[in-house]
């Protein structure tokens, strides 16, 4: 991905050596993006037994270098964007034919070419209306992206509602899909539809919380081989047809869907099965909004490339589609009941033959369509946490949604996806059909907002040639929004209700979330500098609460005492009057009169209610700023948890309530194997710094010619290093102004300050940069005070992407 080098800066003499080695496109070449290493030598601390099985499972952490996303080309980017697309062409004509084939019997195969007709008909209308979106949105053109900017986010939360629930479908119907492909190759898999489908899912997830999408270009093999594959046995087709040597008829077998008897077509119900069978057809759409969502991932011109792609995507689509639909209409091939074997296996068969060869070219055609299908599949999984991120990041959606995980993806929307696909599987039994009823309304509702924003986009900025373009995009949105009332109303009682009823649910619940965050942002934000300011109390009272004297109560008691308060207690509630003596006994035996115990009444053992009481008789006066400190016994396994009681958690949630009232957890865990490894890891600590920066720093190693590891430099001298910056230290508005920032490396930190300077462009966490001085001290750190030094490369930031 190209950026704009950044320039060298220096503060005092020449830079770094400017002639070191750069990568392309800005990058630099000495801090290669790799796995993170492990930590520094000065200090390294032990892992939990929880996060080195995630090590395990999921692989080494990823540094957030790795965020960048690699610009693709033509090729590489159809290959990369288009599975979700082209692979519907798989199931599209099949479902076309399970609404057709009940009614009207052998005349719905003459019935298939005029609606797959239709199905490209809207197809030419959105590629063009996509088209217009690509060319103006550059970065991110998603009909999230483009709703919320011409009409705001909560008309746009319309179309994040609808892309949300096409993305859980599309995992369900693309993986059911697949199953389906796949147990067309081997039948004798048909009875465990479900649990493969399952596994299948549960793979993707697997996958992409290990950060699959590192290798997304090894998703274009699938897609080239899908659409070689079917292409030949289309062509295949085309010319047994032109040439008269067609095989005879598919017949009709027991398991496929029965053949209706109705023959005409001005009935109610003639029509309503034409519109099903053209809303059914109109799932083979599903992903054409990939490449609009991620045009910033192309090679510049991104918008000539993401439209060219389009294009090219669109008309294979539709090459593949009506090839499949001729190929059907002449062998009569019919859907089975199960979905297994598939129109696409019978029309391989029908125009391979039943020789040896021919079995072998269907199955490889069977292979693709699997591979294809199932790679489909992942998009979700790219496409859905991302979109999920953005939506949470503008507050309609829990926050934990924006946060990446260990291999950077983002693992709660991942894992979000994944429980909600299989819910669906699960409860549909892995019936396509009962799935891709709940399908392509979400899909085209996208279409419809994005096509009504672009409308709305032409007549604000009225660029040229917008009254044609603004026609182009508003017929694209109309006919979008006939298709989603087809599904709404004709595939209501086959599924279509969930969706419209959820909707409108889940639309209101993202305003209740947005609300809740905008009013508690409002009351935490509101006055916050100022409280910062604030006057001190004139007291600080400190309890201390006990339940019984042991090392956890001390270690509470000797920090209590470090806070040098006004005034400090020991407060113990009397729930057993009998423990209550045995604790004033050995209180005084241990001549811990310094230090008073106040035993308290609790008759009731209300223990929380009791810490209440006292908290707010002490604050009564409007005076006093009250710390509860409240020694908390930490234990290693989970079941020696579950031997105690949290009232130190009760505790804290009851008075926390009060203005004033600081409760504080003073933790002290008890001795176990973790407890013992990290004490000797941290008697391992070598005492050459003044006070200790060594902590894990997990960086990238630069390896930059003349430059010192951080951890052999000494005082005085003069050095030369390299390093990211892990810290940087802003200066208040009234202190002194200086920048201070950590620079870390494998080996360790320094510190860097820049007197005299308030802040410094390109000084950053997350930058990297050459530094050179002579190493002093600064409060009590090593340090290089005003440095020179040259600004390598900045934090690497992600471009826009919203995926469909």
């Amino acid at each position: 991905m190209q950026r704009e080098q950044p320039e060298v800066e220096t503060e005092e003499g020449p830079s770094a050596d400017p002639t070191a080695p750069r990568g392309e496109a800005g990058t630099d070449t000495r801090f290669a993006p790799e796995a993170l290493p492990g930590p520094s030598d000065a200090l390294k601390l032990p892992e939990t037994p929880l996060y080195r099985l995630k090590n395990a499972l999921l692989g080494p952490p990823i540094a957030s270098e790795r965020q960048a996303v690699e610009r693709l080309g033509k090729i590489a980017g159809l290959g990369v964007l288009a599975p979700d697309m082209i692979s519907s062409s798989a199931y599209g004509t099949e479902e076309m034919l399970t609404q057709l084939v009940p009614w009207f019997g052998v005349a719905a195969f003459a019935l298939l070419v005029p609606v797959t007709i239709v199905i490209l008909g809207v197809l030419i209308f959105v590629t063009l209306s996509y088209l217009e979106v690509i060319k103006a949105y550059t970065k991110a053109g998603g009909s999230y992206v483009v709703a919320r900017d011409n009409f705001g986010p909560r008309i746009a939360l319309v179309a994040a509602v609808a892309l949300l629930i096409d993305y859980t479908v599309t995992v369900a119907v693309q993986c059911t899909a697949g199953t389906d492909a796949l147990t067309s190759l081997i039948p004798r898999l048909v009875p465990y539809t479900v649990p493969i489908t399952v596994a299948v899912v549960v793979v993707l997830c697997y996958g992409n919380l290990r950060g699959i999408r590192e290798g997304a270009k090894s998703f274009a093999f699938p897609t080239y081989f899908f659409v070689f594959s079917l292409s030949s046995v289309i062509i295949v087709g085309l010319l047994r047809e032109a040439i008269g040597d067609v095989p005879s008829d598919i017949p009709h077998q027991s398991g496929m869907i029965p053949f209706g008897t109705h023959s005409g077509l001005i009935a109610f119900a003639a029509i309503t099965a034409l519109l099903r069978g053209i809303a059914n057809g109109g799932s083979s759409l599903t992903g054409l909004e990939a490449i609009s969502n991620s045009v910033g991932a192309f090679r510049r011109p991104e918008a000539r490339n993401g439209r060219i792609t389009l294009v090219v995507m669109s008309s294979i689509l539709g090459f593949l589609v009506l090839g499949v639909t001729l190929l059907a209409h002449w062998s009569h091939a019919s859907p089975y009941r199960v979905g297994s074997p598939t129109v696409i296996a019978q029309v391989s068969g029908w125009v391979f033959g039943s020789s040896g060869a021919g079995t072998a070219l269907r199955d490889v055609v069977l292979v693709a369509t699997t591979l294809i299908l199932f790679t489909g599949g992942n998009t979700s999984f790219n496409g859905f946490p991302y979109l999920a991120s953005f939506v949470a990041g503008d507050s309609f959606l829990p926050r934990q949604l924006t946060r990446r995980g260990h291999r950077l993806a983002f693992s709660n929307g991942i894992i979000v996806l994944a429980i909600v696909g299989i819910a669906l599987v699960v409860g549909t039994g892995a019936n396509l059909t009962a799935l891709v009823a709940l399908y392509a309304i979400g899909v085209f509702t996208g279409f419809t907002m994005a096509g009504a924003g672009m409308v709305k986009h032409h007549r604000t900025h009225r660029e040229p040639g917008w009254r044609y373009r603004q026609w182009i995009n508003g017929l694209a949105a109309v006919v979008s929004a006939i298709v989603v009332l087809i599904f709404a109303i004709f595939k209501f009682a086959e599924g279509a209700w969930l969706v419209v009823l959820a909707g409108p649910v889940i639309y209101w619940l993202l305003l209740r979330m947005h609300r809740q965050y905008s009013s508690e942002s409002s009351e935490l934000e509101t006055e916050a500098a100022k409280a910062c300011e604030a006057p001190l109390l004139r007291r600080h009272v400190v309890l201390v609460l006990v339940n019984r004297l042991d090392l956890a109560t001390a270690r509470a008691v000797q920090y209590a005492r470090t806070l040098t308060p006004d005034e400090l207690r020991i407060v113990h509630f009397a729930v057993d009057s009998q423990e209550a003596e045995k604790l004033q006994n050995e209180w005084m035996r241990l001549g811990l009169s310094r230090l008073p115990l106040d035993i308290v009444d609790c008759p009731d053992r209300r223990v929380a209610r009791a810490a209440l009481e006292l908290s707010a008789e002490i604050l009564e006066l409007g005076d006093t700023e009250l710390s509860i400190l409240l020694p908390r016994r930490g234990f290693g396994t989970g079941w020696r948890r579950i031997l105690h009681d949290r009232s130190a958690d009760r505790i804290a949630a009851a008075v926390s309530r009060l203005p004033h009232a600081n409760a504080t957890m003073v933790p002290y865990q008890l001795e176990d194997f973790e407890s013992r490894r990290l004490t000797r890891a941290l008697a391992r600590i070598a005492p050459r710094q003044p006070r200790s920066e060594a902590r894990e720093h997990k960086v990238l190693t630069p390896e930059v010619a003349g430059t010192t590891p951080i951890a052999q430099v000494h005082w005085r001298d003069r050095v030369r290093v390299a390093g990211r910056i892990h810290q940087v230290r802003v200066p208040t508005g009234t202190g002194t102004a200086n920048v201070e920032c950590t620079l870390i490396d494998s080996t360790g930190a320094i510190l860097l300050v820049f007197q005299g300077r308030r802040k410094i462009p390109g000084i950053q966490q997350g930058a990297k940069l050459v530094a050179q001085g002579t190493v002093g001290a600064w409060q009590g750190a090593m340090a290089i005070l005003n440095p020179e030094y040259e600004l390598i490369a900045g934090p690497e930031v992600p471009e826009a992407h919203i995926p469909d």
